[in-house]
């Protein structure tokens, strides 16, 4: 035998020795057509999903209050006042989307600045480009879901997540109403002033106002003239709104508020609880006669 030859026999006698270590051709069965088959793609598994924060699996609320007409009569005039004042926001903060974090406060107590900031928080998760995060920060005297429906229990909140380290995505309330969530205030807290000053909060607010760019934070605060905790808020959020009830709050009130809120970005005043003759004769007549 030549050396060619051995050669040969020995690269068959390798090919052999591969061929039977290696694993057997596919198994798949042939159609009738007598062609192979394709294996079958595995089935996608998706990967785990991240730690969701901010949402939550609770019940849709059952809500009847009949101040909050943005969710319980959309069509009447008050709940277009408050579409108003929604568009109003959002051309105000549409250049930038980092403006997203907004304090309603008003002067003194009883001007109405939580129904404002829950119509315009309904209004806003109705539209379909917007998730909202409405946190009740009035830490003395929380009325947020109590507003919203009276049967569900006083829970967990912000409170909580400040002094006991609760997660956020725990203690949120969905409420049944677009994106809408709610941040309720937990216990009452003994020191709203020391938890409004730390650093905690702070972090907290910061973290919150960069997990979704397409969310707006509405912060349900204290009065500014009695307690301090709402100055020291107005100078972490990016816009304040000032509720001014008719016929309570003076213009000195006024004026003492701002004054107190100086350095803060405060984006306006809403006018509140008006009457209907104050509007202009055609606005009345217009939304007296106009049925949808």
């Amino acid at each position: 035998m030549s050396r060619i030859e051995e050669a040969l026999e020995k690269a068959a006698r390798l090919r052999d020795d591969q061929a039977a270590t290696q694993p057997a051709e596919s198994t798949v069965p042939p159609t009738s057509s007598g062609t192979m088959q394709q294996p079958q793609a595995a089935p996608l598994v998706s990967p785990p999903a991240p730690p969701e924060a901010f949402t939550s699996d609770g019940a849709s609320l059952n809500i009847t209050n009949a101040t909050l007409v943005s969710a319980t009569d959309p069509q009447s005039p008050i709940a277009e006042e408050y579409r108003k004042l929604k568009e109003m926001i959002i051309k105000l903060t549409r250049s930038d989307q980092t403006k997203n974090t907004l304090m309603i406060t008003s002067a003194m107590s009883g001007e109405g600045k939580t129904t404002t900031a829950l119509n315009l928080a309904i209004s806003l998760a109705q539209e379909y480009d917007h998730t909202v995060l409405l946190i009740d920060a009035d830490l003395r005297k929380p009325s947020i879901m109590r507003y919203l429906d009276k049967t569900v229990e006083h829970g967990p909140g912000l409170t909580e997540c400040l002094l006991d380290d609760a997660p956020v995505s725990e203690v949120l309330v969905k409420t049944g109403i677009g994106k809408l969530v709610i941040l309720p205030s937990g216990r009452v807290a003994p020191n709203p002033g020391e938890l409004f000053s730390s650093k905690k909060l702070r972090d907290l607010i910061r973290e919150m106002k960069h997990r979704y760019q397409d969310r707006y934070i509405i912060i349900d605060t204290p009065p500014v003239l009695p307690f301090a905790e709402t100055r020291t808020l107005s100078g972490i959020v990016d816009g304040v709104i000032v509720v001014v009830k008719s016929g309570l709050s003076t213009v000195e009130n006024i004026q003492d508020a701002c004054e107190a809120m100086r350095g803060a970005n405060i984006l306006g005043l809403v006018y509140n609880h008006a009457r209907p003759d104050s509007l202009s004769s055609s606005y009345a007549y217009y939304y007296k006669t106009y049925k949808y």
